[in-house]
């Protein structure tokens, strides 16, 4: 992870919100807000956020299927393979 470029304190969050938000959407660095010269929360775009939503259930669905792989659950590519021919085949 890159160390963050915007670093302001919540006074700053507090007096500069709508500036913070528009700059946001331009370039879309998040910010790290402090308190008491302590990072206490990050701000980031919707777009970030909803990106990076994304990518974790992407990231959870990749986790089950290797913990299924691992278990023996799974089938092979030849396998998968052959039941979609057959699939296809059948409702033809």
């Amino acid at each position: 992870m890159s160390s963050p470029t915007n670093i302001k304190s919540i006074s700053y969050l507090k007096s500069h919100a709508a500036q913070i938000s528009e700059d946001l959407e331009q370039n879309g660095t998040p910010y790290v807000i402090t308190q008491n010269g302590e990072a206490s929360m990050v701000i980031e775009s919707v777009k970030q956020f909803q990106e990076k939503e994304e990518l974790i259930a992407v990231l959870k669905i990749i986790a089950m299927g290797e913990k299924d792989r691992l278990q023996g659950r799974g089938v092979s590519a030849e396998e998968a393979r052959a039941q979609l021919r057959a699939a296809r085949k059948h409702r033809q």
